[in-house]
């Protein structure tokens, strides 16, 4: 697959000095980064795109919103669309691909805008800050959970690491799934760990239970 990003030219980058400073979102930023990879992508392929590597690290638009984008970015003179015939003799379908103004851009972006830094929003560890409120059966129960999804979502990013590995336009790509990877292994890692914590917390609120004896005595006292 050839790289667009690869082959757009670095003049782009002074000629579309002007555009570059237009105020997008970041979902917006993320699709003409995605139709950076390819020469005409569809909005169904942008969600599989999407679907396979955003979804890791970021989040995975919908179609609705991937196609919003895309009217958003094509006004914005960052991406063209045409119509191409299907060779199944179904309905023809929209492709769209990036501008040279849209390469220069996202490059733009990529190069100078700020990174903002994670944002945690973590329901597991959410509903352990008001473990007072649940009982510790349920406890156990969110965090197995957790630890299930953590597993499915290393193992999906592994095997789109080794589908893509051979795939020389994307290594970063790549590199990012693996990061991906190696994320989930540590959010099933601290569930498990966790639940250790939780068992040992209960054993020691029980042994306490017992040194102190029936309605609150002490067990030591004659």
């Amino acid at each position: 697959m050839r790289c667009v990003a690869d082959e757009t030219a670095e003049t782009a980058d002074e000629t579309s000095a002007g555009t570059n400073q237009r105020t997008l979102p970041a979902t917006s930023w993320a699709v003409l980064g995605l139709l950076s990879f390819g020469e005409e992508l569809s909005g169904y392929d942008l969600k599989k795109w999407s679907d396979w590597s955003l979804r890791f690290f970021y989040w995975s638009p919908s179609f609705s919103q991937i196609y919003s984008e895309l009217k958003r970015l094509e006004k914005a003179g960052y991406a063209s669309s045409r119509m191409v015939a299907q060779d199944t003799g179904t309905r023809d379908k929209r492709v769209y691909r990036i501008t040279d103004a849209g390469m220069a851009a996202v490059r733009a972006w990529a190069r100078e805008a700020p990174v903002d830094p994670p944002v945690l929003k973590h329901g597991p560890m959410l509903r352990l800050w008001l473990g007072h409120l649940l009982e510790p059966e349920q406890m156990r129960e969110l965090l197995n959970r957790h630890q299930e999804f953590a597993e499915d979502m290393r193992r999906r990013a592994e095997a789109d690491v080794e589908g893509a590995k051979d795939e020389a336009a994307w290594a970063y790509p790549t590199l990012t799934l693996k990061w991906a990877e190696r994320y989930y292994t540590s959010e099933r890692d601290l569930a498990a760990a966790m639940l250790e914590d939780i068992a040992a917390l209960e054993a020691a609120r029980a042994a306490a239970g017992s040194a102190e004896g029936p309605a609150g005595e002490s067990a030591d006292r004659p």
